[in-house]
């Protein structure tokens, strides 16, 4: 069964569109150990929601791990994960921070819980709630 994640990106330094451009990314850079652990269990199939930080501060679109268990190219010692990325789906409208702060049945997610984490897991509960939010 695919699991689901939301990965952190900042629009300005690489954002949905840059994903959508290149038809297929590299999630690299990652050099937080819980972050690392969630990219080294990702399996080809699991679907991601791409969130703007920084900027924005919102869920935009769902990308789907298209390989996975690499070592990351930017990383000369070889210790840090990386996973390839491909875009699924712009979401029908952005899923702000403060809108998910707002929802009760959000309140345990990662995203709130800890958030500065760039990679995290994302419940199945969770993740209807937020396509259904993003629908809405």
């Amino acid at each position: 069964m695919p699991r689901y994640w939301l990965m952190k990106s900042e629009p300005d330094v690489y954002g949905w569109d840059d994903l959508v451009a290149e038809e297929e990314g590299t999630w690299d850079g990652v050099r937080n150990h819980r972050a690392k652990n969630n990219l080294a269990a990702m399996q080809v199939g699991d679907q991601a929601f791409f969130y703007h930080s920084n900027i924005g501060l919102e869920i935009v679109g769902i990308a789907e791990i298209s390989e996975a268990g690499i070592t990351d190219p930017t990383d000369p010692e070889g210790k840090w994960a990386a996973v390839k990325v491909v875009p699924r789906k712009k979401l029908p409208r952005a899923v702000t921070l403060k809108e998910i702060k707002a929802e009760p049945r959000l309140g345990e997610m990662e995203l709130v819980r800890q958030s500065r984490l760039s990679v995290s897991e994302v419940r199945p509960d969770e993740w209807k709630k937020i396509l259904s939010m993003a629908e809405a």
